[in-house]
């Protein structure tokens, strides 16, 4: 299929189903709050026993709040394991509801693009988006039992692979700063680091894209873990071009859109600066994140109908030819 027509029918499955993307960005706005109950807690415990700024430990991004408030916590052993289960604990119960949801939502993508013609080549209308909706409350449900325990062990595997990349991440910098002596060296060091950092975050966007196919596999083809594993590597030999095709364009979406969020946030940041007009910005501040989250978890299912479709046209081709070797054929070489 055409690269255009691909990432059309994915953006139409999304856009018909949309219930799904109002759920998805709950779920995750949800999972944050819940990280953010720890960090505040912790934040206020370390300014009432260490007379730190509060307004500083909670500046930044979770990681890098989680990060800051960590190292505060370094002189008290004690408090800083306590911290550190709790936030865990927050974690992980945000991650349950996370793998459930998705199940369901993939469910409902999955029946969409089984039962959905050619909607790719007709005219963009509302009646065209409307034939590939699929979304019900039954069909979710179903959707989240029959993958939760799928789901919920390779989403196991996959904060052990964020732990122990963010593990080997942290003990390369800090060995690296160790090993450095002399000036010249640290500076070289921050540089080795920064790219250090790079390589980390293009190592996540992988992991995430083959942490997707396997959902895509398992809900498709009912597999556990190993035969999804085959599959999907099966997959992107077959269909590598169009694969990686669609994965640069949904990253390039991906970061144009980051960069533009970025451009208008601060732009309504320096708004939010004038006394009795900030007031009033505060509330397009909220609408600007609710249409940031809402877009991006569009660009998300986006690509996720994308990369359904082309496996199970894959799929489809594959059973295809197994039929036909399966199929006996005569003496003179040809079917039966």
């Amino acid at each position: 299929m055409d690269l255009k027509l691909l990432l059309k029918r994915g953006a139409l499955l999304a856009a018909a189903n949309w219930p799904t993307i109002v759920i998805q960005f709950v779920a995750e706005t949800t999972f944050q709050v819940l990280l953010a109950v720890p960090l505040i807690g912790a934040a206020i415990l370390v300014a009432v026993m260490l007379g730190a700024d509060i307004g500083e430990l909670l500046h930044g991004s979770l990681r890098e709040i989680f990060t800051t408030i960590a190292s505060t916590l370094l002189a008290e052993p004690v408090a800083l394991v306590a911290f550190i289960a709790a936030f865990l604990i927050v974690m992980l119960g945000g991650s349950l509801l996370m793998f459930l949801v998705k199940g369901g939502i993939v469910e409902v993508l999955l029946a969409a693009n089984q039962t959905t013609g050619s909607i790719e080549h007709e005219p963009l209308t509302f009646d065209t988006v409307q034939s590939a909706s699929r979304f019900t409350l039954q069909r979710f449900t179903s959707g989240c039992g029959r993958l939760f325990r799928q789901y919920l062990v390779l989403g196991l595997i996959l904060m052990l692979v964020y732990a122990l990349s963010a593990g080997a991440y942290l003990a390369f910098v800090i060995y690296g700063y160790r090993a450095a002596g002399d000036r010249v060296l640290i500076l070289e060091w921050t540089f080795i680091a920064a790219l250090a950092a790079g390589l980390l975050v293009v190592w996540i966007t992988l992991v995430n894209f083959v942490y997707l196919l396997l959902q895509i596999a398992m809900a498709h083809d009912g597999t556990g873990l190993g035969d999804a594993c085959r599959a999907v590597v099966r997959f992107v030999r077959a269909e590598f071009r169009q694969v990686a095709l669609v994965f640069l364009v949904v990253l390039a979406l991906a970061v144009a859109a980051t960069l533009a969020s970025a451009l208008a946030w601060s732009g309504v940041g320096l708004i939010a600066f004038v006394p009795l007009v900030g007031l009033a910005v505060f509330p397009l501040q909220v609408v600007a994140l609710i249409v940031r989250g809402l877009a991006f978890e569009y660009l998300g299912l986006t690509a996720l109908g994308s990369y359904l479709t082309l496996y199970a046209g894959h799929a489809s081709r594959q059973s295809e030819a197994y039929g036909r070797s399966r199929v006996p054929s005569s003496p003179l070489g040809h079917p039966a």
